[in-house]
């Protein structure tokens, strides 16, 4: 029962919580924003465990899609399904349980809220099946992880306004950006395997491609720091996503995997300070 327990563990990334950290941040953002500071505390919670309990599920369709490909790549020959822990039936029935989990977290909240999280479901169970077809998944997975931005404008407000869309675009942006690092790390594996990837689909382009991608994402965010009025606080954050973005192309100029797997993962930095400059862009 433990190994059992280990491995829907592993199966959900307990071990790896960078990725919930990326689908918090901009959570995070929207909840200030949409709320001019400190957000109500059970909007707060709920769409913190919201965040964490599709994630959790949106990794367990991840390695039920990826199954058959998984046990091909060095990297992830060992996760649960592959190595014959746990059966695809039951990482199935645990995504969805999550995902009903989150479902009912956010049953209180108004109609809007819940019309958006249906299409964010969709898009988490779609999402892990593009690579076999789409050009560009990861863009795929950027409207997944950012659909925590118009869901919590729509919670605090009713309404999912012009402010909520650029900063779902610049989300957008951003997970291209660090997706393709990330991406660029298992590009050989894919190739073999005929996935697609950004990584693959921008071919030699791809360190430009990322610059282009976190600059779209600085630029939105000064867009809708102008339209929610933040102060000149905002810059300190955005200055330190700036120092941020840079430091990660730099990374991924090697197209060394180690370096651009640390490119990847220190993208937490770049939203928390971006998360810090809305905060502190808010005082007064």
């Amino acid at each position: 029962m433990l190994q059992r327990l280990h491995a829907y563990a592993r199966l959900i990334r307990l071990d790896k919580p960078i990725g919930t950290l990326l689908l918090l941040w901009p959570t995070y953002w929207a909840l200030w924003l949409s709320n001019e500071g400190m957000p109500p505390f059970d909007l707060l919670i709920i769409f913190t465990l919201g965040t964490f309990l599709m994630r959790s599920a949106g990794c367990a369709m991840n390695d039920y899609a990826d199954r058959d490909f998984d046990r091909h790549v060095e990297r992830t020959k060992n996760r649960p399904i592959t190595s014959g822990q746990i059966s695809g039936k039951e990482a199935v029935l645990i995504a969805a349980i999550l995902a009903l989990l989150s479902f009912g977290l956010i049953w209180p909240l108004n109609l809007l809220t819940k019309q958006l999280s249906v299409f964010a479901i969709v898009i988490a169970v779609v999402y892990p099946f593009t690579k076999r077809f789409f050009a560009m998944p990861q863009a795929v997975l950027g409207v997944a992880f950012g659909f925590g931005i118009p869901m919590a404008y729509a919670a605090s407000l009713n309404q999912v306004p012009l402010e909520a869309w650029i900063l779902f675009a610049g989300n957008l942006f951003w997970t291209i950006a660090y997706d393709t690092a990330y991406a660029m790390v298992d590009r050989d594996d894919d190739l073999r395997l005929g996935l697609c990837t950004s990584a693959i689909t921008f071919g030699r382009f791809e360190v430009i491609a990322i610059a282009v991608c976190y600059g779209l994402l600085l630029i939105s965010l000064l867009c809708v720091a102008y339209l929610a009025q933040l102060n000149d606080l905002f810059w300190f954050g955005w200055v330190g996503a700036l120092i941020c973005a840079i430091y990660h192309v730099s990374l991924v100029r090697t197209r060394q995997r180690d370096a651009c797997f640390r490119a990847f993962r220190q993208n937490n930095w770049l939203g928390a300070f971006l998360f810090l400059g809305i905060v502190l862009g808010l005082l007064g």
